[in-house]
């Protein structure tokens, strides 16, 4: 057999196996005869597939099934012990990690503080991060399948660069070769919304939609976009700057060195500054100002108000723009609550084309303090279920 038939079939094998795991993890517990059918492979290759995926410890066989006669079938299912992921948030001041299995669920998680911005420094908090978590659960590197970090900035995502990072004042720094050098573990680095973006997709069985927006509120103003079921993230990884739509020319500095952008206007350090102006000074954090408009301050409502009907026209550009199936509106900004998000609703109908606004859902996410960390381990369990056809895009 020559080189090219044998990456041909090893191409194939790739391509079938990965259809195995997906058809797995979705339609869990399932029997050989029903992946078969479900993908139309044969059952020889399904056997020989499973028996590869039972052996990587991937798969186990779970349970047998109802039998139409005959022997009753062995249902396969996922395993979640067979392996581990670590994913990390990073910030400017800390970072927060959890040790995750393979349904996401998370085992540890651990914050440590950065004693400053140094490059090594950091590297050094990271590393040590993850091999406390390994040690504290005792994780045997082989297992370890990789660690997925997020971060706020423009980051080349394949080569893993951080091409600019806003909070560090990093510039094209291969951040993915550095801990890689001393982890000795696969690295998978994205941009903190594509990660919780991605997050959304593995993690959340409620998300079926194949194109679809997540916009984050908080700190900063973020976006995800997910077209065909793949992130899109640019030519060099900075697509989806949301908070960076400049509203108005002549508007607020804001910290990209531009003036007016929609960040300037939402972020929470924004908001806090009008805050402390039109209702009370002594207001220190967007929970002070939530608990002014849970008491019915009119000031803190009317600033609610006027942020919520905002971020509903721009959101209601996004629609006329992508047409997606659904948008997901997340982060620690979602405990601005009822105010903010029934002005964006009422902005959000009174904006997009009415034909486009019914065919997008808009979905208000939960906010937990795991999740960011959860997204970033999301980048190394896709990696597990991806196609070779789609590692090679």
């Amino acid at each position: 057999m020559n080189s090219v038939q044998r990456a041909n079939r090893d191409l194939m094998r790739g391509i079938n196996r990965s259809l195995i795991l997906n058809i797995i993890k979705t339609h869990e517990p399932i029997s050989r005869a029903d992946i078969a059918h479900l993908t139309g492979l044969s059952p020889a290759t399904v056997t020989s597939i499973t028996g590869l995926l039972i052996e990587e410890d991937l798969i186990f066989e779970k349970a047998t099934g109802d039998s139409s006669g005959g022997r009753p079938p062995i249902l396969l299912a996922l395993n979640p012990q067979g392996g581990f992921v670590i994913g990390i948030k990073l910030m400017e001041t800390s970072a927060v990690a959890a040790l995750t299995d393979l349904y996401a669920t998370v085992i540890e998680k651990t914050t440590v503080e950065l004693p400053n911005k140094e490059l090594d420094s950091v590297i050094e908090r990271l590393v040590f991060l993850v091999e406390n978590l390994m040690r504290n659960n005792k994780i045997p590197r082989k297992k370890l399948f990789g660690v997925g970090i997020g971060l706020a900035g423009v980051i080349d995502s394949v080569n893993g660069v951080l091409r600019k990072s806003p909070f560090f004042g990093w510039k094209d720094v291969p951040l993915g070769d550095l801990l890689l050098k001393n982890l000795k573990v696969p690295i998978f680095l994205d941009n903190d919304v594509n990660t919780l973006t991605l997050g959304e997709k593995w993690l959340d069985s409620k998300v079926h939609a194949e194109n679809y927006i997540v916009v984050t509120v908080g700190r900063g103003i973020g976006m995800g976009i997910v077209i065909n079921g793949q992130i899109y993230r640019g030519k060099g990884g900075g697509a989806g700057e949301f908070g960076h739509f400049v509203i108005d020319p002549e508007g607020p500095l804001c910290n990209c060195g531009k003036h007016g952008c929609l960040e300037s206007y939402l972020g929470d350090q924004a908001l806090l500054e009008r805050a402390r102006s039109e209702v009370n000074p002594a207001i220190n954090s967007m929970d002070d100002l939530i608990q002014f408009a849970n008491n019915e301050d009119k000031s803190a409502l009317r600033i609610f108000h006027w942020a919520g009907r905002l971020l509903g026209r721009e959101v209601a550009n996004l629609i006329n723009l992508f047409n997606p199936e659904l948008i997901i509106v997340s982060g620690e900004g979602v405990h601005m609550g009822e105010p903010f998000f029934s002005a964006m609703q009422k902005a959000i109908k009174e904006n997009a084309v009415p034909e486009l606004k019914t065919d997008t859902e808009i979905r208000i996410k939960k906010w937990g303090d795991d999740v960011w960390a959860r997204g970033a381990a999301s980048l190394v369990i896709s990696e597990l279920f991806k196609s070779p056809i789609q590692k090679e895009v």
